[in-house]
């Protein structure tokens, strides 16, 4: 399984010669010895984040570059669940709810619906030990992201952050797995590894303080209340 290393509020998940998808800066596919989570000071302003993510593991002492995360929580809310054949690592504050509701009301009444960019409040970082392709990569991303939102909607009643983002990995030289949904060993064991890690983090991160009751109540977030035209195709 993947080793994982807390040193300088940066998070390294290493795994060697992993294949990473990251929904990140500068995401996408990528082979890495190692993914991170760097937690950032609070009034953080860096606009070139390749050389800060760079800064940051070099004071860190990690060399392995490789596809890294953002976020505003301290990594002393850092939690990490395991099932075989998956491992999760999650930050999780919701000072920045992304609410969708289905009625808008009255508490999302002059709540925006766009905003600036704020360092990712629900980070997850999860690796299998299983080879999966491209294809079903992504499918164990499409797995995480919907777990953490089930895991959200359940704990704090918002689906999501306005920053959220996620990185998946798993190891070329494993047992082949041809998908990573739901039903499947590799995405059942997912859903419960980011359920369980996104929740203690969650736990840990508000033990002295409520979150949020709405979006108005928080100090940044955003509700999606438009109306669409809904058409037949």
């Amino acid at each position: 399984m993947s080793e994982a290393t807390v040193r300088e509020g940066v998070l390294r998940v290493a795994r060697q010669g992993a294949r990473w998808l990251s929904t990140g800066p500068d995401g996408g596919y990528r082979d890495a010895d190692a993914a991170y989570n760097v937690s950032v000071p609070e009034g953080w302003t860096e606009t070139d984040l390749d050389a800060y993510v760079a800064d940051r593991r070099e004071r860190a002492r990690f060399d392995a570059p490789g596809p890294a995360l953002l976020t505003g929580v301290d990594l002393a809310h850092c939690r990490g669940a395991r099932s075989d054949p998956v491992i999760a690592y999650a930050t999780a504050g919701v000072s920045n709810p992304a609410a969708l509701p289905v009625d808008a009301g009255d508490a999302d009444a002059g709540v925006p619906e766009t905003a600036e960019a704020h360092p990712g409040t629900v980070n997850v970082l999860l690796v299998t030990t299983r080879s999966l392709d491209r294809g079903a990569l992504a499918g164990l991303l499409a797995t995480a992201v919907e777990a953490k939102t089930a895991t959200l909607l359940a704990e704090t009643g918002f689906p999501g952050t306005t920053t959220d983002a996620v990185v998946a990995g798993t190891d070329p030289d494993g047992e082949p797995a041809r998908f990573a949904g739901s039903a499947t060993a590799v995405g059942a064991a997912a859903r419960a590894c980011v359920r369980d890690a996104v929740r203690a983090s969650l736990a840990s991160r508000y033990a002295e303080r409520a979150p949020p009751d709405s979006v108005a109540d928080a100090e940044h977030g955003v509700a999606t209340t438009r109306r669409t035209e809904v058409f037949a195709p």
